[in-house]
């Protein structure tokens, strides 16, 4: 809360939000106290935003937004109070983020010789839906005498047929999945939470995605990849509780510890389409590759997108075919996925493709034996999986004095 005394200034003031600024000498200290903003309410007409407390952490179940900045971050502290400090700091600008308010005092009308506590560039825009998930790395239990809350679901992805990993687009100690209907809300969440984390977690690796690649609402038009192809026409949709229940959210009983009851596991992979050579094959191949049509989306032998596919009726490499729940003894995951275009290779190619998000209660039982299974599909010829990570998503923050990771890190699971 901000102090109201104008010859006092707030610590928050005077260091910076989460103590990443500058201390000032007496100098400063006749300098104006930044304005008190409502932290209950979001700015009148500011537009959608999204509920940040629940059961379940928004992001995941939540109908899917335009617009992603997902970044990896690793820990580069060995102090396990400075750890979980930040984690309830990042909770607290996240809360305020999502409904719309600037971090801390703001980005303006604070100390002029302090850096503010916002980085200002989401001034006067709406919330925008922005959705802000956290997650868990395998290697974050290697610190902090984490080592036995280690869930078992928590496995090493194994290397799959075609994998040709860059290491510095992949893994991470934790993770940030910030969504929304603006990408310049989604950079300065971002972007504010690296800025609080200065001196306690650096950037891994961060990826931009435009253009959902499935829905989460299956009532809305089926977004389309960039091969042209509609994706996740039987996604798990956000009011199927009784599948989020069964493929998605743990339950302490499988998938656990009891820490995670509530929470989930995310797999992120960085999916590079050799977009030239997709461009010169036949509409039939194309086709054929997927298991459906180009225009509607119908399953081969099908007239419309949601019909059940008949799979024998596919080629037998198809990409429909293999990854169906039938093809995989019923195996489950909830998709995320968004386009991404990074520029050329330096050899006149695109940079393009798929960031793949997937969540589900076990990767065990969602997506490894999935990407094991297509290890024969025809879509391989035109795919490169070149990042790749897997995280714990805890439960959601379930009031204002909940934080991110508390049931981990508090002992009280």
């Amino acid at each position: 809360m901000t102090d109201t005394n104008p010859a006092s200034p707030s610590r928050r003031s005077l260091l910076g939000w989460g103590g990443a600024g500058l201390a000032l000498g007496a100098a400063a200290a006749g300098g104006a106290v930044a304005m008190a903003r409502d932290d209950d309410e979001a700015p009148a007409g500011a537009g959608a935003a999204v509920p940040f407390h629940g059961a379940h952490q928004a992001g995941i179940a939540t109908p899917v937004q335009d617009r992603l900045h997902f970044a990896a971050f690793d820990v580069t502290t060995d102090d396990r109070a400075q750890f979980v400090q930040l984690l309830k700091d990042w909770t607290e600008a996240a809360r305020r983020m999502t409904a719309g308010h600037p971090v801390g005092e703001g980005a303006y009308g604070g100390l002029p010789e302090a850096p503010p506590d916002d980085t200002g560039e989401a001034l006067g825009l709406k919330p925008s839906r922005l959705t802000l998930t956290i997650g868990f790395g395998p290697a974050l239990f290697e610190r902090f005498d984490l080592a036995d809350q280690r869930p078992e679901a928590l496995v090493d992805l194994p290397k799959f047929a075609g994998d040709n990993l860059d290491g510095t687009r992949s893994g991470g100690d934790l993770c940030v999945q910030a969504c929304a209907d603006d990408p310049q809300v989604a950079v300065h969440a971002i972007r504010n939470l690296a800025r609080i984390g200065m001196g306690t977690v650096v950037i891994r690796w961060s990826q931009l995605g435009f253009g959902k690649t499935s829905s989460t609402t299956p009532e809305a038009q089926t977004p389309r990849n960039l091969m042209g192809f509609k994706d996740g026409t039987r996604n798990i949709a956000g009011t199927e509780t009784d599948r989020l229940r069964k493929f998605v959210w743990v339950d302490g009983k499988a998938g656990g510890p009891a820490w995670m009851t509530g929470g989930s596991y995310l797999v992120a992979r960085r999916i590079r389409m050799h977009i030239e050579p997709w461009d010169r094959t036949s509409l039939q191949e194309q086709e054929d590759i997927f298991g459906r049509d180009k225009g509607e989306g119908a399953p081969v032998g099908k007239a419309k997108e949601r019909d059940k596919p008949f799979l024998k009726a596919m080629k037998p490499d198809a990409h429909v075919r293999l990854a169906h729940p039938d093809s995989n003894q019923g195996a489950t995951i909830l998709r995320r996925g968004y386009s991404f275009t990074d520029g050329t290779d330096g050899l006149g190619r695109l940079d393009a493709g798929l960031f793949f998000l997937a969540y589900q209660r076990d990767v065990r039982e969602g997506f490894i034996p999935i990407q094991r299974n297509l290890a024969t599909d025809a879509l391989n010829e035109y795919i490169q999986h070149v990042g790749s990570a897997l995280f714990a998503i805890p439960p959601g923050v379930r009031d204002k004095d909940d934080w991110w990771g508390r049931t981990l890190f508090s002992g009280e699971a």
